[in-house]
């Protein structure tokens, strides 16, 4: 049969061509003004919120593989469907594109990175600078001009530990300056031998400035050194019959020699280095943490980094250590478990690192990454190893404790699953005055302390007014979580709610049941099961009545492993309210009227009060008076004057 021809006014139709998938419209977008050069990529989702941050060498060529779906593993489809728009940022190198990589994960907190866990800041051990006899002390936070640090440490426990051999080795005050001018006679370290007690001159400058020097230069690692010139200052005080002073210094040596204890937690051949230790186990995985500086061991830390269920070893381990460093300098060498495929490339970014941090007082170094292979290099990442396989054994069993207490949950309150998210609230106040309410948040993880809330009470609201409170507190949580979910729908988003909960828990009885029901019933919050836990009439644990609505309150046995946990959840809850309302009571008992003068800071409060004695010497010194203060200029003088005589 001959083929039939088309019209010749009409064209054959063109074969219909696939959409492309969700998310790869967005970034093919981007690839049109997309550099080459080395920079961080940022996926954002209609919410305008982080879903990804990447660094590459080359921006165009890393993004254009995004594009190709087919290839990616499931967990990055998902997040390619999820972008609608993406930002990029250029560094001069890809080291560079690598530290900011870093910053970003941190502070955005992307939910498709592999991601650190770790919010708290690492002590340090400090000794001042800018006084005649300096303090040796722990210190957290930016550092501050006048001193020099030690560390980390990886716990406060650690450096106070450090401190207090420090002290009776070396014999250094450990009190603070305003104590140290106010003494007329030797405190209770001095009697115990753990202090030289300069502030009542019982050492000189130069003898205590000697102390000092051996201080340092055991810090530094020099503890054999030290030792000799001990032992020799220890003979020639016996041949010169000053068997007090000897015994003193052979107490010292003692001291040292305890302290400097070598094998495997203070290996001898490792003067500044961190042993970082990975294991993997049931689609988790820990990272333990052993800082190593002057030969001895400062305290380990053990990691659980989030969203790496799928990932390798080596790009956890990467992924961590770029992180890990980003607000600390680290040591000259890191003994690893794993070989890293970008290990040049960390190594440079972390010298880049090291080069600008000012801890320490130490120059410019390379940064090693090593994975060693014998000796006792290898002894002590093997013992990193094992407490991190230990470590996440010990999560695994209480991971799998807390399931249990979970599924009890689910079947004591009829849930359909057991909860992903338990949120407790509780208030705190005295007589209405700095009140506070709290959200405390619970998982299958146990408690979830970055999503803890504090909420100060706004009212107004008549003094011990629980209920009004607790509206309050709900009104905003809920309020706010309930505009984010629509503004995120208009916006071309799911509006599915990220973090909303499956069990909600309230210190009380019936009416503060009552009370709760109506505000979430208010603001159509009718899918979270509501729970009062009310304690009996002699307020004994353990004889708590629940209250569900809709049921009568019930009990549970005294014993009952579901009834600790809930307790531990009440409990949590009052802790933290507690806590919050001191910590608000205390910033408001130190407010004082200078804080609404304009201009006024910290360091020039500070002035006003050392010269005036009080806030209410300032208010009463003339404008001549204020002029003459120290660092008030005449410009502040008036300002401060016309802030108390307005007329």
């Amino acid at each position: 049969m001959p083929e039939t021809q088309p019209p010749p006014d009409q064209a054959a139709p063109l074969p219909a061509l696939d959409p492309l998938p969700p998310g790869v419209a967005a970034i093919e977008r981007a690839l049109l003004t997309m550099p080459l050069a080395p920079g961080v990529y940022r996926m954002l989702d209609a919410r305008g919120g982080a879903l990804y941050v990447g660094k590459a060498r080359s921006l165009k060529k890393r993004v254009y593989s995004y594009t190709q779906v087919a290839r990616l593993p499931e967990r990055l489809r998902r997040m390619v469907s999820e972008t609608v728009s993406m930002e990029i940022v250029t560094t001069h190198t890809e080291a560079e594109a690598l530290l900011l990589e870093a910053n970003l994960i941190k502070r955005l907190k992307p939910r498709f990175n592999i991601m650190l866990r770790d919010d708290k800041s690492y002590p340090w051990l400090m000794l001042s600078e800018n006084h005649a006899f300096p303090q040796i002390a722990k210190h957290r936070g930016k550092p501050t001009k006048g001193a020099s640090y030690w560390g980390p440490f990886a716990s406060a426990w650690a450096v106070n530990q450090t401190v207090t051999a420090m002290q009776r080795v070396f014999l250094l005050r450990s009190c603070a300056d305003t104590v140290f001018a106010s003494r007329t006679r030797p405190c209770l370290l001095h009697q115990i031998k753990r202090c030289s007690a300069p502030c009542v001159d019982r050492i000189d400058k130069e003898g205590y400035d000697r102390l000092v020097g051996q201080a340092r230069a055991f810090l530094s690692g020099k503890a054999g050194t030290v030792q000799r010139d001990l032992a020799i200052e220890m003979e020639q005080a016996a041949e010169a019959l000053e068997f007090e002073r000897a015994a003193a210094l052979r107490d010292r040596i003692r001291g040292l020699t305890h302290v400097q204890g070598s094998g495997i937690m203070n290996p001898a051949s490792i003067e500044d280095a961190d042993v970082i230790a990975l294991w993997q186990a049931a689609g988790q995985c820990c990272v333990q943490v052993f800082f190593i500086r002057g030969g001895r061991n400062n305290g380990n830390r053990a990691f659980f980094p989030a969203n790496a269920r799928d990932a390798e070893a080596a790009d956890i381990l990467g992924a961590f250590i770029a992180q890990f460093y980003d607000d600390k300098p680290p040591p000259p060498l890191l003994l690893l478990s794993h070989e890293l495929a970008e290990a040049e490339l960390i190594g440079e970014a972390l010298s880049l690192r090291l080069a600008g941090a000012g801890m320490g007082g130490r120059g410019p170094r390379r940064v090693e990454l090593a994975v060693p292979q014998r000796g006792e290099k290898r002894q002590v990442l093997e013992h990193a190893i094992t407490n991190a396989r230990e470590a996440l054994e010990r999560r695994l069993a209480e991971g799998a404790g807390q399931a249990k207490l979970l599924e009890g949950v689910a079947t004591l309150f009829g849930l359909e699953t057991s909860p992903e998210r338990i949120e407790t609230y509780d208030n705190s106040h005295i007589m209405g005055t700095n009140a506070y309410g709290v959200m405390v948040v619970a998982g299958p993880e146990g408690f979830t302390k970055n999503a803890y809330r504090k909420y100060s009470i706004r009212g107004p609201i008549a003094p011990g007014d629980d209920f009004a409170m607790m509206r309050e507190v709900l009104e905003r949580r809920f309020g706010r979580a309930l505009k984010e979910q629509e503004e995120a729908r208009l916006e071309g988003g799911s509006g599915a709610r990220t973090d909303w909960p499956d069990l909600l828990l309230i210190d009380g009885g019936a009416g503060q049941y009552s009370a709760v029901r109506s505000v979430l019933d208010d603001l159509g919050v009718t899918d979270v099961k509501l729970v009062a836990i009310a304690k009996g009439p002699d307020r004994d644990a353990g004889r708590e009545w629940f209250h569900t609505g809709d049921a009568p309150p019930f009990q549970l046995p005294p014993r009952d492993a579901v009834l600790y946990y809930l307790q531990r959840l009440r409990d949590e809850a009052h802790r933290f309210a507690i806590t919050t309302h001191r910590a608000g009571r205390s910033k408001a008992i130190s407010k004082s009227e200078l804080d609404d003068i304009p201009g006024i800071g910290s360091a020039r409060k500070r002035a006003l009060l050392n010269h005036f004695g009080s806030a209410r010497g300032v208010k009463q010194a003339g404008l001549v008076d204020l002029e003459a203060a120290p660092g008030i200029s005449r410009e502040m003088a008036r300002t401060v004057y016309g802030h108390f005589h307005r007329s």
